[in-house]
């Protein structure tokens, strides 16, 4: 296989990884507003502009540093969408749909990068120019949206996972569980320092993209292949 230059790395990944974060945080709002809260919206971040949606240190900068560093743990984030639950008929209970709706939006787009993954199966071998580029789309988008998914299902508050498990537990444990939000991001970043985090995610990101890579028609060495094209 052809070795890229950063430049058409860069190129390949910013599709899915702009889409990724654009429709990740949309979902957020979208839901909200069905179930009564029409915050987002009026702020207009019912949008898939991504540039509503980029935080530029934690969507742009951290990731491209950590691009560049041994290991290349991929991490970042984008601007929350502003959420008001005293708009909700049971904030609890809408909250933790809320935040569902984010990684659920993940899920839905890396079937579809699968799609694009096997679309470039079909191509014949004389549309080079188009078969690789897409396939290596098709494997960027399964990454990073799968990747997207499983982090921000952490149950660790503020990310998505944490509002999903505080709308689940009994309101007397959820109070408690709460307070940990304000040292959410300090947790985070040992739980990175410390390579607890990947320990954590690896298996269920492990297993969900072999299953989406061969959803998409890849053997599993295939897909490592075009992913290390990419790295």
């Amino acid at each position: 296989m052809p070795d890229l230059n950063l430049i058409q790395k860069i190129a390949i990944w910013v599709i899915p990884v702009l889409l990724a974060v654009t429709l990740h945080e949309a979902a957020h709002g979208w839901v909200a507003n069905r179930l009564g809260d029409p915050t987002a919206r009026m702020l207009g971040r019912l949008t898939l502009n991504p540039l509503k949606h980029i935080d530029p240190i934690g969507t742009i900068l951290v990731p491209a540093i950590l691009l560049l560093l041994p290991g290349r743990f991929l991490f970042g984030w984008a601007k929350p969408v502003p959420i008001s639950p005293v708009n909700f008929k049971s904030p609890r209970r809408d909250m933790a749909i809320v935040g569902a709706a984010g990684p659920m939006a993940n899920l839905l787009m890396a079937v579809l990068w699968c799609l694009v993954g096997r679309l470039s199966l079909y191509l014949p071998d004389s549309a080079g120019h188009i078969k690789l580029p897409l396939a290596l789309l098709g494997v960027a988008g399964i990454f990073v949206n799968v990747l997207l998914m499983v982090f921000n299902l952490l149950p660790l508050p503020p990310l998505d996972g944490g509002r999903v498990a505080s709308g689940l537990m009994p309101r007397q444990w959820a109070r408690v569980y709460d307070r940990i939000e304000p040292y959410g991001f300090w947790i985070l970043l040992l739980l990175i320092a410390t390579n607890v985090l990947g320990f954590v995610l690896w298996p269920p990101v492990s297993i969900l993209l072999g299953t989406l890579a061969g959803a998409a028609g890849f053997g599993g060495n295939e897909y490592v292949a075009l992913l290390q094209m990419l790295m």
